[in-house]
């Protein structure tokens, strides 16, 4: 890499880690208190965990039962070591706000090579900045966009471990082995397909095993939360119960949704002409994912926008749809903490159907996006040169030729 594109990725890692920063600093200054921290946007799960779990005692944060964290096993490694390097909750807050802003530098070198067009639209995404310190997020969010990187260019052994390690860091990534399958069952390479599966199980068990084996209970919490757990914020299910749609056994109606999704990226992958990288298929798998769960929670655009980002390697005329979905990421962003604010004492706040309807627009924004990527890679098929792959219904048809 040359060193001006260096120095440009450093600098614009620093705005808008700065800026993020910035944003977050007010709510340090007032120590978090509410509704101030609603009304400023400036809310962050680090500092109330830290908190909430008594991570200040250092006490190892599966053994507390119901009072364990909710996250999978790095992500409470690291909650749990940075309470080592710290003495109180804002101490607490700045050492992983650092790490933090160390994980958007490396994400953005890593993508910087892998799609070198627009890696910058990432530091410039304004619901990025807004979002960078609420979690812990980027910590499995950099292994994913590794574990992409890496399949694309064939090193499936490497991607498959920095797949286990994200999964175990926040559990969405897991959601990849099914474009993985498809792309490897097309290829035909079954025996790289069960080999794949095989490593990414292995690092994830080498991972929890340790957990599992010593405090199950504090273990299991996260997954026993995510199951159990009603509608949430920011979910499609939470607006429809805010504007009177009654939602009887949400989980098994939230499942088959799910289910559905999964089968119809199927049946459209199948349809394509050609063989997609996984880059270009993953924002579509990752955005369909949150918009049907259970919660949606103002940093899961993080999660989102590398991958848009990978998207658009491939076609500028995407770029409006791309601001678009940002546009209502943001407007979101704003309206999720002035709803808040308005449950806990603050004279002004978002109503319960304002927010319905800005979480409708932010899901309604990403489908457009997921649209118009669906719609490019359609007619992209259409003109590929070369032999085209089977698609799905050519399978059916040509194998209905051999009957009667």
């Amino acid at each position: 890499m040359k060193l001006g594109a260096v120095r440009a990725l450093l600098v614009l890692s620093l705005l808008a880690t700065l800026l993020s920063f910035a944003k977050f600093s007010h709510c340090e200054n007032r120590s978090w208190s509410t509704p101030d921290q609603y009304i400023h946007a400036c809310y962050s799960d680090i500092p109330a965990l830290y908190s909430e779990r008594g991570l200040g005692r250092h006490h190892w944060v599966y053994s507390l039962g119901e009072k364990s964290v909710e996250y999978p096993v790095i992500t409470g490694v690291v909650m749990w070591a940075t309470t080592y390097i710290s003495h109180s909750f804002k101490s607490y807050f700045n050492a992983n706000a650092i790490l933090i802003a160390l994980l958007f530098f490396a994400l953005l070198l890593l993508l910087r090579r892998s799609h070198p067009q627009y890696w910058y639209l990432l530091p410039l995404s304004p619901a990025v900045i807004g979002s960078l310190y609420i979690n812990w997020d980027l910590w499995a969010i950099i292994s994913m966009v590794g574990a992409i990187y890496l399949f694309d260019r064939g090193r499936l052994h490497w991607s498959a471990i920095l797949l286990g390690v994200s999964v175990a860091t926040k559990f969405f990534p897991i959601i990849f082995l099914l474009p993985i399958a498809l792309i490897l069952w097309r290829r035909n390479q079954l025996l790289a397909l069960a080999k794949y599966l095989a490593i990414a199980l292995t690092t994830w068990l080498v991972i929890n095993l340790p957990v599992i084996l010593t405090t199950p209970s504090g273990w299991w919490h996260f997954y026993s939360l995510n199951i159990n757990r009603s509608a949430d914020w920011g979910s499609l299910w939470y607006a429809l119960s805010l504007l009177g749609v009654p939602l009887n056994q949400l989980n098994l109606f939230s499942l088959l949704t799910f289910l559905i999704l999964l089968a119809a990226f199927a049946l459209y992958f199948f349809e394509l002409k050609f063989s997609p990288t996984l880059a270009e298929i993953s924002f579509i798998v990752m955005a369909a994912t949150t918009a049907v769960n259970k919660v949606y929670s103002p940093q899961y655009v993080l999660w989102l926008a590398p991958l848009a980002i990978m998207v658009l390697q491939k076609n500028r005329s995407l770029f409006t749809a791309f601001w678009i979905w940002q546009g209502g990421e943001l407007f979101y962003h704003v309206a999720i903490w002035q709803h808040l604010a308005s449950y806990s004492g603050a004279k002004f706040g978002l109503s319960d159907g304002g927010y319905a309807l800005a979480t409708l627009l932010r899901i309604a924004t990403t489908n457009f996006f997921i649209t118009q990527i669906v719609r490019f890679q359609l007619r992209a098929g259409a003109k590929h040169a070369g032999k085209p792959q089977s698609r799905l219904l050519d399978f059916l048809f040509d194998a209905g030729k051999s009957y009667p």
